[in-house]
């Protein structure tokens, strides 16, 4: 059976970590679709056209070193508001999805519109200060210097943009079943999301 599980939440609540593991554990390919918007945002900053950025990237965008700035977050966030933007990005999204054996994706839209027909859908969330908090430490631990009230402001900035765009906001599917990490640890939260898969589908990890 296909086995296509999507996940969505706003910045730092631990979705990336938890579908990167859920790709692992039941053998599936992942695809970080916030990447995307942020390669996009990237080249926008140098000057690229949006829309020209979005119909030319490349895996080499996507490999870029300095995707995770605050500064590539806000672009990203601007750019993804831009419903050509969007559309432009989302057959390859869809393509990736549909691949035999199923995928696993996470962004802001995956569940509504990306893959309204996933089998699994999770939205990740976690409070406001504990996710500036995890986001901080982050980008402190990669060399970047930034105050932890600068990064609590850009994420909810980000928060409000993305849930307010007139274009594929960032909501949770009716049928998304809420994971809130906000005290829990990554082991924690990785095992809940593990266990909520099984439970709804009968599959079983590949690897423990």
């Amino acid at each position: 059976m296909r086995l296509t599980i999507a996940i969505d939440g706003p910045a730092a609540a631990g979705k990336g970590t938890i579908s990167r593991a859920l790709a692992q554990a039941f053998g599936l390919p992942h695809l970080d679709t916030g990447l995307i918007y942020r390669a996009t945002g990237r080249r926008t900053l140098d000057g690229t056209d949006a829309m020209e950025a979005a119909r030319t990237l490349s895996s080499d965008d996507l490999a870029a070193d300095d995707l995770r700035t605050p500064e590539v977050a806000r672009a990203a966030s601007v750019v993804a508001a831009i419903p050509d933007v969007r559309a432009a990005l989302v057959d390859f999204q869809r393509a990736f999805a549909r691949r035999q054996g199923g995928a696993v994706l996470d962004g802001r839209d995956i569940g509504t519109v990306i893959c309204p027909e996933a089998e699994v859908k999770f939205f990740v969330t976690a409070s406001d200060d504990v996710r500036a908090q995890r986001r901080h430490k982050e980008l402190v631990e990669t060399g970047h210097d930034v105050e932890l009230a600068d990064v609590l402001a850009d994420l909810r900035e980000r928060d409000a943009r993305d849930s307010a765009r007139a274009s594929a906001p960032m909501i949770a599917a009716p049928d998304a079943i809420t994971l809130d990490t906000s005290h829990m640890d990554i082991d924690a939260a990785v095992q809940a999301a593990i266990d909520i898969v099984v439970d709804k589908t009968g599959v079983h990890p590949t690897a423990e």
